[in-house]
């Protein structure tokens, strides 16, 4: 009987031979990880056994890349995986984990029940109390402030998140309002911004959380990004960063020129309303930049030079106001519906 496959998608792996990082294709099933150069490989690159397996998240062994997680086998070999945002994260290693003990303890795998108690355990979650803190309506707000002549745009003060903690019920006093957000920060749930609070993340043994409101802070999966007093120019680039972030993750590009077809991690922004995309193996500058107000966008069944190179399915066409086709690709028809749907409200809402 074939293992039940339970979850699959893109991630970034570290190569265990060149120690480069590149996407790759990923499936998890109920006793292993195996992965692939492409989605349309029948063979996967590689194989990972689960039984007897440890996972490590999150893996803080590269200090300029986040939301990384470590499988170590039986056999103590190590394979890093990095995802697009902390949600992706999340669910792999909950997946991840459960596929380990249900081997460890004989059993078939289930997934638990999703529903989410209003009140955290005694035991924080720390997963949890972050999604509980990016929540739009009753969650830590995301401002732009200004100090020492920058301008810090989505991120918030040491002191409102301590505020929050207590107002919210997470902790009873500001002593363990200052635990959790060191535990948040420890984690990687929570990025340091300016100065100040870096220094405060950096200086000693242990991480130490400001509870100052000169102490910035920032989701990691934010759009948090920092400018100086510059140009007009430099100042018309930022602005298409300001928009808060819609909807993130990976999907195949076809490239303009050589028609070839790549991973990319693209993060959509509202208001104003753009699409960038990044080389997800990369560091945080984009490749290039979608605007998408006044954009159409559609399912398509069909893409020229698509066939050439095994791409097959799941496609969908943005055509921007001044006619610039972009095709991609996405993993299943769910995602691909939750792309178009959410690109459709961005290019008429956004500016």
């Amino acid at each position: 009987m074939e293992p039940q496959e339970i979850r699959e998608g893109y991630l970034v792996k570290k190569g265990t031979v060149l120690n480069s990082w590149s996407a790759v294709w990923v499936v998890l099933s109920e006793d292993g990880l195996d992965y692939y150069k492409k989605k349309t490989d029948r063979s996967p690159k590689g194989m990972i056994p689960l039984k007897g397996a440890t996972l490590v998240s999150p893996c803080q062994d590269f200090n300029k890349r986040m939301l990384v997680f470590k499988i170590t086998t039986e056999k103590k070999q190590d394979h890093f995986f990095q995802a697009s945002h902390v949600e992706e994260r999340e669910l792999w290693v909950k997946d991840i984990k459960r596929s380990i003990t249900c081997l460890k303890d004989g059993k078939k795998f289930a997934r638990k029940s999703t529903r989410r108690s209003i009140r955290l355990p005694d035991k924080v979650n720390l997963a949890e109390l972050y999604m509980l803190m990016k929540d739009q309506d009753e969650g830590v707000k995301e401002l732009k402030l200004e100090q020492d002549n920058r301008i810090f745009n989505h991120c918030f003060t040491g002191a409102t998140v301590v505020e929050w903690l207590i107002s919210k019920g997470k902790a009873r006093n500001s002593s363990e309002a200052l635990m959790l957000a060191a535990g948040l920060l420890n984690e990687g749930f929570l990025q340091p911004a300016d100065d100040l609070s870096k220094e405060g993340a950096e200086g000693g043994e242990q991480t130490t959380f400001l509870d100052q409101t000169k102490a910035l802070y920032y989701f990691a999966d934010s759009g948090f990004f920092c400018e100086g007093y510059s140009s007009d120019e430099d100042v018309l680039l930022k602005e298409e960063f300001r928009g808060n972030i819609v909807k993130q993750g990976c999907l195949l590009k076809q490239g303009h020129r050589r028609k070839n077809w790549k991973v990319r991690k693209f993060i959509l922004r509202d208001d104003p309303a753009y699409m960038h995309y990044y080389d997800p193996s990369k560091g945080d500058d984009p490749l290039g930049s979608i605007h998408l107000r006044g954009a159409v966008v559609t399912a398509v069944e069909y893409v020229p030079d698509a066939k050439k190179y095994d791409i097959d399915g799941n496609l969908f066409e943005i055509i921007t106001s001044d006619e610039t086709h972009y095709f991609l690709q996405a993993a299943t028809a769910e995602e691909r519906k939750e792309w178009i749907k959410a690109v459709q409200v961005v290019s008429k809402s956004g500016k």
